[in-house]
């Protein structure tokens, strides 16, 4: 019976989200067709969709160019918070001098930024990286800082009571009572981290989805624009399945937790 529901559940999670989809492409494309609107302002999701098929053969080199940008900036980023993370954590003189800092770094818009690491690093993949590991370092390393702050006490005070020494008190309670709070951070820096490589490539590429954005709305091809940004959607969707499907595997516990209630 239990199953039937998890299953139930299961179903009405996607096919109500798909509804309301399909739901607003119909209208979308209707509003369209009703108001006579022109192809280069707004054009129908089956022109959107004709387009994106058309373009297949040319999309795979630009979709791993932005692909590899946003992984390897996620990755550098996951190191960077995590670092920082402990950082703070380490002593409460070091979160009040660093936490107001990663706020403050986070006031400074990266668009401003990308301009000079093209400056600083020239044209090449190493900017892209860069832009897109200041975007999403900032969840990881709040978010586990957090995390460790938000370690029982109780389990604390009676592993010190045992003899527990520093280094054992952070790898056995505040580490698995922290994991939560690190993949939390982890899916929000996954969502931005194509944002952050197609942000890298307005500014100067050769390869990626960014260039191809910037080519399109240059000459007005909103079908093309509509496109790419369907399939960054689709390589952020994918990355955030990744890193819940690795959330599952670091915490069974949490997730047969869930189950059951």
């Amino acid at each position: 019976m239990k199953n039937s529901k998890n299953i139930a559940e299961s179903i009405s999670g996607i096919a109500l989200p798909a509804a309301v989809l399909a739901v607003f492409l119909l209208l979308w494309e209707m509003a369209v067709l009703l108001f006579r609107i022109e192809k280069w302002i707004l054009p129908k999701p089956t022109d959107i969709f004709i387009t994106l098929f058309e373009m297949r053969g040319t999309l795979g080199v630009h979709v791993l160019q932005t692909l590899t940008e946003a992984v390897l900036g996620l990755l550098i980023a996951a190191a960077a918070g995590v670092a920082i993370a402990i950082l703070i954590d380490l002593s409460l003189w070091i979160r009040k001098a660093v936490e107001p800092l990663l706020v403050l770094s986070q006031t400074v818009p990266i668009i401003a930024l990308a301009p000079l690491l093209i400056i600083w690093f020239g044209f090449g993949i190493l900017p892209k990286v860069i832009v897109t590991a200041l975007v999403c370092f900032f969840p990881i390393a709040i978010n586990l800082a957090d995390g460790f702050s938000q370690a029982d006490r109780d389990m604390i005070k009676l592993m010190k009571t045992m003899g527990a020494n520093k280094r054992q008190l952070f790898l056995k309670v505040k580490i698995p009572a922290s994991m939560p709070y690190f993949f939390s951070g982890l899916k929000i820096a996954g969502t931005y981290s194509v944002m952050g490589a197609v942000i890298g490539e307005w500014l100067g590429a050769s390869q990626g989805l960014g260039i191809i954005l910037t080519r399109s709305s240059q000459s007005f091809l909103t079908e093309k624009v509509f496109a790419i940004i369907i399939v960054i959607v689709a390589l952020s969707l994918v990355i955030f399945a990744v890193i819940e499907l690795l959330a599952r595997a670091a915490m069974p516990w949490k997730y047969k937790a869930n189950k059951h209630n």
